[in-house]
């Protein structure tokens, strides 16, 4: 079957850094643009509103002196309140009277010139309004109302304010808002692509790593990347998995060269058993034929013992190796200490069991138990005592089942090679496969626990299966 044909890489004109900073500038840019907008939009309306609230404190100042004005004469009067009256620099009054009498402020001239503001003259607003408007090319804010005196209307009164100084000072005021957006942008984005170019650096060194991985460089590493923060513990995380897989993969290299040369014996053998009995002429004796059966079988069913304990070692290795359920740990180990009386007369014992209850993989915890209840039968006689224990040691967070006997026991330097697979230190009997201990332990790590080898009471092994703490819970807590 052929392998799909692999996509070329395209390449970008810009790296994910550069284009990531630049969707970040876009960000910045319309954010700092609306700050900009809202900031110049409210100096125009505070300046607008202080222009208008002074112009209208004009207006109800004359409105006040006209309506208390005794003379009655409110063309005179308003000359002199308005020839009286210091205004701020700027600022223009001018009154329409009834007979279109206009009384103004010193520089109304120009602003008498215009036509917006002779049509408000000549058609007086029934109310008051306030706005900015453009007087020979001035920003100007204009306030035209109606003139009350005593509740009447009498005509129309006008009052502007030159808004240079404002429309200057909010120019410069924009001016100073965009450099400063200018330089936060510059360096928003600056500082987002360094920091990006630094990030997406590590993601690009743990792609390579992939790459060459794929390629069968399983020691690749990353290493410290400095940094610790998400990407750094990516990159830890990365490196970790790395080892994991290099681990699976020697032990799968290891694992399929120790079936090779384990499976390659009883093949010769079995062979070479057939090849003598051909050649020697002996397949007519029926007595050889059953001698050379037996011998053969015999050579099967041990090499089918040690494919299947080597399939289990080899699944063991996979992330669902383990069915996890509740186990009664009474019941557990009271049926368990029933089922090993039958295989072999020995003296038999069960220690108390706490009444607990442990998150485990029945089937493959009963299955390495009854590896290692085999192991202390194999190396025992009748008279021998064989234990089965339990300890829960909470201070030191275990929960250990054990098998102990009377044995000859393991030497020191022995215990830890006693573990691996194939290895059969001291061993008295022939027809093992050197691989019970090597499932024991490849149980217990699937579990989180561990094998620990060491000396019995009894005066000879103690080999138990040590679990972490957690997996035990109280009847009280189920």
């Amino acid at each position: 079957m052929r392998s799909p044909r692999q996509r070329p890489r395209r390449h970008r004109l810009l790296g994910s850094a550069a284009r990531l900073a630049a969707f970040h500038a876009l960000i910045l840019i319309v954010v700092l643009g609306a700050v900009v907008a809202v900031l110049v939009h409210q100096f125009t309306t505070s300046y607008q509103a202080l222009a208008a609230q002074s112009l209208g404190s004009e207006l109800r100042a004359y409105s006040a002196s006209a309506s208390a004005d005794a003379s009655g004469n409110l063309e005179n009067f308003t000359v002199g309140y308005l020839q009286a009256r210091a205004l701020p620099a700027g600022t223009v009054l001018v009154v329409d009277l009834p007979g279109n009498h206009i009384v103004a402020t010193p520089g109304a001239s120009e602003l008498l010139k215009e036509a917006r503001v002779s049509s408000l003259l000549a058609k007086p607003p029934t109310r008051a309004w306030s706005k900015e408007i453009r007087i020979a090319g001035v920003p100007t804010e204009v306030l035209a109302a109606p003139l009350l005196v005593d509740g009447r209307q009498t005509g129309a009164f006008l009052a502007t304010s030159d808004l240079s100084a404002s429309v200057a000072q909010r120019s410069r005021v924009l001016k100073l808002s965009l450099a400063e957006a200018g330089i936060a942008l510059l360096a928003g984005v600056a500082g987002a692509y360094l920091l990006l170019r630094r990030l997406l650096r590590t993601v690009g060194r743990i792609t390579t790593a992939a790459e060459q991985i794929g390629t069968g460089a399983l020691d690749r590493r990353l290493g410290d990347q400095g940094i610790d923060d998400e990407v750094g513990q990516l990159a830890s995380t990365f490196d970790s998995m790395l080892g994991r897989i290099d681990t699976a993969m020697t032990a799968q290299r290891r694992l399929l060269s120790d079936i090779s040369h384990q499976l390659r014996t009883p093949l010769t053998v079995a062979r070479g058993h057939l090849e003598v009995l051909h050649h020697t002429g002996e397949i007519a004796d029926p007595d050889a034929v059953t001698e050379t059966v037996v011998l053969v079988l015999d050579e099967l069913d041990h090499m089918r013992s040690l494919v299947e304990r080597l399939l289990l070692l080899g699944r063991a290795m996979e992330p669902d190796f383990l069915s996890p359920d509740l186990i009664d740990a009474r019941s557990f180990l009271a049926d368990l200490y029933t089922a090993c009386q039958v295989l072999a007369p020995r003296r038999w014992a069960l220690t108390a069991v706490p009444d607990v209850v442990v998150c485990a993989d029945a089937s493959k915890l009963r299955g390495a138990l009854l590896n290692l209840i085999d192991n202390a039968v194999r190396v025992t006689d009748a008279d021998d005592a064989i234990k089965i224990g339990c300890m829960l040691d909470i201070d030191a967070g275990s929960f250990a089942i054990s098998v102990e006997d009377s044995g000859p026991g393991i030497p020191a330097p022995q215990r830890e090679a006693v573990l691996a697979r194939f290895a059969r230190p001291g061993a008295r009997d022939q027809d093992g496969t050197g691989l019970g201990l090597a499932i024991v332990r490849a149980v217990a790590e699937a579990h989180g626990g561990h094998v620990d080898v060491g000396e019995s009471n009894l005066g000879g092994a103690r080999i138990a299966i040590v679990l972490p703490a957690e997996l035990v819970r109280t009847v009280e807590e189920t």
